[in-house]
């Protein structure tokens, strides 16, 4: 089988596993318990396990923990979701992407022994992951959360490790619109004694999660009392009880991502990885789609050739719109320019609370479409935008964004013909599925 045919074969087969269960997100674990029982329970076969929850900051701080132990020599097996470009992102096998050809024999098997049953895509692309994690040899496991903790289903697992990034209100249709009921959720995932590391959070959160940790008697650590992280002098500094260490900036932009790499560091410490480690992890961590700064594609030449800025974010909610104004900020203070948002955004998501973080920073808004996903319509962005005092308008696809971005962007960069013209600062954000279009170009 060629390369051309196995990757239209694992497109059809991802294709007919979604019509096992229509249902997009349905969460329990039955399901995929009883197809894991049916594959020997792989899920209790993997290397050291490290579960990783949060609203915010679990895909970087799962780039940090894979990139410092493979500093250290490490294969680490990892799952991650959504996929930006190609579904193989999601299955990272000892430090390798699944090739097409073992993803879609994965697949195959447990779609025989699923034998037609209720499965969502889910359930079944997480049990094909654990499947592959159990038959190939590696010295560490890394898995994300896809939704909540307690019910999602990778919490078929017995983690050795736990991390719980950032909480905040997500996902409200499935976990609620109460704080501590969010955190109880996702701090389901700690169980067996397994030591958890906690990163910034309200003083709700926390006492839900160290409640969760005494129940299932696990040793917990806070950000802010048991470690810390701060940029000081161009480093990133690390500090828990016993040790202070002088590191070098993430390769990842923004404070938040300061705060992200504490978490990991604080995990990796307890694994053991040396302080070597962790400073080649740092300079070599990459998560495409975070705070990212387009220097190739169609979209980037755009930018380039007409002297603009083009940076690319994934964030979704009010607490991630924070953490990217900040930066943004940042950049502004460093060199200003006039800041374009292009913002394509699912219609579940809260975008009034999304262009709150942007309201005197940003200059203009223009909405784009999300191709083949459940769009907020552009009007209400639009709308949403002016309500925050930001000027707006829809745009066609991307292509037409960046375009109507950069003139909209120098044309307010100056007040008369005769100052010279600033290209803009263009960020693209408001959903994954859109980054993931971008990366496409």
């Amino acid at each position: 089988m060629n390369k051309f045919e196995a990757n239209h074969k694992l497109l059809k087969a991802l294709s007919e596993l979604e019509k096992l269960h229509p249902k997009k997100i349905d969460l329990g674990l039955g399901r995929i318990e009883r197809v894991l029982k049916k594959l020997g329970n792989p899920h209790n076969k993997l290397p050291a396990t490290i579960h990783v929850a949060g609203t915010n900051g679990k895909g970087s701080t799962v780039a940090y923990l894979r990139a410092f132990s493979e500093a250290q020599g490490k294969k680490v097996h990892v799952y991650t979701s959504p996929h930006l470009v190609n579904f193989n992102e999601r299955i990272v096998i000892a430090s390798e992407e699944i090739s097409d050809e073992y993803l879609l024999n994965i697949l195959n098997r447990i779609t025989i022994i699923n034998d037609n049953q209720p499965l969502s895509f889910f359930e079944a692309t997480t049990a094909a992951a654990l499947l592959a994690f159990s038959e190939i040899k590696a010295d560490l496991c890394i898995i994300e959360v896809g939704l909540g903790g307690r019910y999602d289903a990778t919490n078929v697992i017995t983690p050795d490790y736990c991390a719980i990034t950032p909480i905040d209100l997500d996902h409200s249709e499935f976990l609620g619109n109460n704080i501590a009921k969010i955190a109880k959720e996702k701090g389901g995932i700690i169980k067996g004694g397994a030591p958890v590391v906690v990163g910034p959070q309200s003083e709700i959160t926390r006492s839900v999660l160290e409640n969760e940790a005494n129940k299932n008697k696990s040793q917990i650590k806070f950000w802010g009392t048991d470690f810390k992280t701060q940029r000081e002098r161009g480093r990133l500094i690390f500090e828990n009880n016993s040790q202070l260490m002088d590191l070098p900036l993430p390769a990842l932009h923004g404070d938040h991502q300061v705060i992200n790499a504490g978490t990991a560091i604080a995990v990796a410490l307890q694994l053991g990885i040396t302080q070597k480690s962790i400073e080649q992890g740092l300079n070599s961590v990459s998560w495409p789609a975070r705070m990212q700064y387009l220097q190739n594609g169609a979209l980037a030449d755009m930018a380039i050739d007409s002297g603009a800025e083009l940076w690319l974010d994934g964030g979704h909610n009010p607490h991630a719109a924070i953490a990217i104004g900040n930066t943004l900020a940042e950049l502004e203070a460093k060199q200003s320019r006039p800041l374009i948002l292009i913002i394509g955004i699912l219609k579940n998501k809260d975008i009034n609370g999304y262009l709150e973080a942007f309201k005197g920073l940003a200059c203009y808004v223009i909405a784009v479409d999300i191709p083949g996903h459940a769009s907020l319509p552009l009007e209400k962005v639009v709308q949403a935008a002016k309500a925050q005092d930001i000027n707006a308008q829809k745009a066609s696809n991307l292509i037409d964004a960046v375009q109507r971005a950069i003139n909209t962007g120098e044309a307010m960069s100056r007040q008369s013909a005769d100052e010279p013209i600033i290209s803009p600062r263009i960020l693209i954000c408001g959903s994954l599925y859109l980054a993931g279009e971008v990366l496409k170009l």
